[in-house]
């Protein structure tokens, strides 16, 4: 009995293996990708550099991560088996968060300062954003960019320029004619929480100023 059920289970592990690996039931017939909006989906595809008819088991998913990382306009992404014949690519483009003026249009950028793409129009979503030096990789758009996430609507709509040109001493002007002084790139969350219970205590306008570089002494100029 124990020689049978040795046999037996080493038959099967040798089944399981060779439909794993050596028979054509779970190979990959299909690249799924899915998140695209600006990446052409070939172009991810390729990015994925994994032949169909490949055991699927087979797949190096890390490596095909790698690949479509690559891609500019990716942020992240994440490559897995569906079972039995489908390799599922769940992508997370770059989004536009900030823009740059540039000659007679604007660049639209993420927070990494990479172009997402151009624009004649002055952008309606984007607040503009003022840097010294190359806009990719610079802290200023980083920061700036950090500014812009924690911000809650009511005041992203209303923000026109963040000038983040001097690191130290980012300001942002709004709509209104009001300005914030945002001190450097620390506490963001902590800033805009305080700047909105400002907004609501002292209602913007023309000339007044927020300062909230120290979030625990803001004051109203």
């Amino acid at each position: 009995k124990l020689a049978f059920v040795a046999l037996l289970v080493v038959g099967l592990v040798c089944v399981v293996t060779w439909v794993l690996l050596g028979s054509r039931l779970l190979v990959v017939r299909d690249v799924s990708v899915e998140g695209l909006e600006r990446v052409p989906e070939q172009e991810a595809v390729q990015a994925v550099g994994v032949d169909t008819g490949t055991p699927l088991i087979r797949v190096d998913l890390g490596a095909a991560e790698g690949r479509v990382a690559d891609l500019e306009l990716v942020e992240q992404v994440d490559v897995t088996r569906s079972w039995p014949a489908t390799l599922s690519v769940e992508v997370a483009e770059r989004r536009p968060v900030l823009a740059v003026r540039v000659g007679e249009g604007y660049r639209l950028v993420d927070g990494d300062g990479i172009r997402i793409e151009d624009s004649d129009p002055r952008p309606g979503a984007q607040p503009l954003v003022r840097v010294t030096g190359e806009v990719e990789g610079n802290a200023g758009v980083r920061a700036a960019a950090d500014i812009v996430e924690a911000a809650p609507d009511s005041l992203l709509a209303q923000m026109q320029l963040i000038d983040a040109s001097e690191g130290g001493e980012i300001t942002v002007q709004l709509a209104d004619g009001s300005t914030v002084e945002w001190g450097d790139a620390s506490d963001t969350e902590d800033k805009s929480d305080v700047l909105r219970v400002l907004m609501g205590e002292h209602p913007p306008q023309d000339g007044q100023v927020y300062d909230v570089s120290n979030p625990e002494l803001a004051i109203v100029k």
